[in-house]
């Protein structure tokens, strides 16, 4: 059960409204998750404006999912876990892909990469050395890569923080955390 009220769609208006008929557009019906931040109109706006921003940057939507399932299961995340475990194999991933993300591995090299990076960030709350921005630069990935894969970073913990303090009810496929058998 929610810990907060989740807005009701067919009743939404205004600017919210707008905003949960765009994501009913996207995925064919509205998400928990997106009812549960339509409670702020300032929050859906800018979560709902980060997907869009993101989802046409340089990082292909499959990396991104990869990358969204390594911090879900950092952060006990159940529901983005879910969620984007789904939306990786629409975008190409195969379902090895995305457990071994889930894990923080991956058989590409730039991948295992990203994934390593990105964890290091969750882990270590950002305290990076130079060394650690130089090895995303020896895997390929250029300048505008680095800051959007910390944009992803910044959209995956606000929504893991989302869903998991106001227990959002998971309406994706379930998938078990790894975290806790580690």
């Amino acid at each position: 059960m929610s810990r907060i009220t989740l807005i009701d769609p067919a009743s939404a208006t205004g600017m919210v409204g707008d905003q949960l008929q765009q994501i009913n557009g996207a995925f064919g019906v509205v998400p928990n998750m997106f009812k549960a931040v339509a409670n702020s109109p300032a929050a859906l706006a800018s979560m709902w404006g980060s997907f869009g921003a993101l989802g046409g940057g340089k990082i292909s939507a499959k990396l991104g999912e990869q990358i969204a399932v390594a911090i879900a299961d950092r952060n006990n995340c159940n529901y983005c876990l879910a969620a984007h475990t789904a939306l990786g194999r629409k975008a190409g991933a195969t379902a090895e892909d995305m457990a071994e993300a889930q894990a923080g591995r991956s058989g590409d090299p730039g991948t295992a990469a990203v994934l390593q990076f990105v964890l290091k960030v969750v882990e270590d709350r950002a305290d990076l050395a130079t060394t650690d921005v130089d090895a995303l630069r020896s895997a390929g990935f250029n300048d505008e890569e680095i800051v959007e894969i910390i944009a992803h970073i910044a959209l995956n913990l606000f929504t893991n923080y989302i869903n998991v303090a106001l227990d959002v009810p998971v309406d994706f496929p379930g998938v078990k955390l790894m975290r806790a058998t580690r």
